[in-house]
């Protein structure tokens, strides 16, 4: 990584953490000690979701995140653990290295990453995406809770 102050080629990583841009890395030039900020971004490929029904979609990011944030509506969780998770999740999904995935697994995954966050966002996102009937079935997953 050339220095975006003097254009050395050595800088050292002080600092890396997810962001909503991808990998967020604090860098340091080993010449001028100038310290900068670079965002690396994966060369997202197309993921496809395999629909309970057979039906294949291009993977929508920005539905999930809405799913995710319907959830969450209300309750007492940073937008900032809100956004991490949904970073983990895409992260999990690519780094699988397929190009076709169940929406079952995304669904599983998803429920997982929000169960450790909070119970009452968990349970609203499990009753859609369950397709919960009657009360028998909230009462059911309250129990395996």
């Amino acid at each position: 990584m050339l220095c975006l102050f003097c254009a050395h080629k050595k800088t050292r990583v002080t600092d890396k953490r997810p962001s909503p841009e991808g990998i967020r890395r604090r860098r340091e030039c080993l010449k001028c000690k100038k310290r900068f900020t670079t965002y690396e971004k994966y060369g997202k490929t197309d993921l496809h979701v395999i629909k309970k029904d057979g039906k294949r979609e291009i993977f929508d990011l920005d539905k999930l995140e809405s799913g995710i944030h319907k959830a969450f509506e209300k309750r007492p969780v940073s937008q900032e653990k809100i956004s991490k998770m949904i970073l983990e999740i895409e992260d999990q999904l690519r780094k699988k290295g397929k190009k076709e995935i169940k929406s079952t697994t995304i669904g599983e995954l998803v429920m997982k990453k929000i169960k450790k966050l909070d119970n009452v966002a968990y349970i609203r996102f499990a009753s859609v995406y369950r397709d919960f009937q009657d009360i028998k079935d909230f009462k059911r997953e309250l129990r395996d809770l």
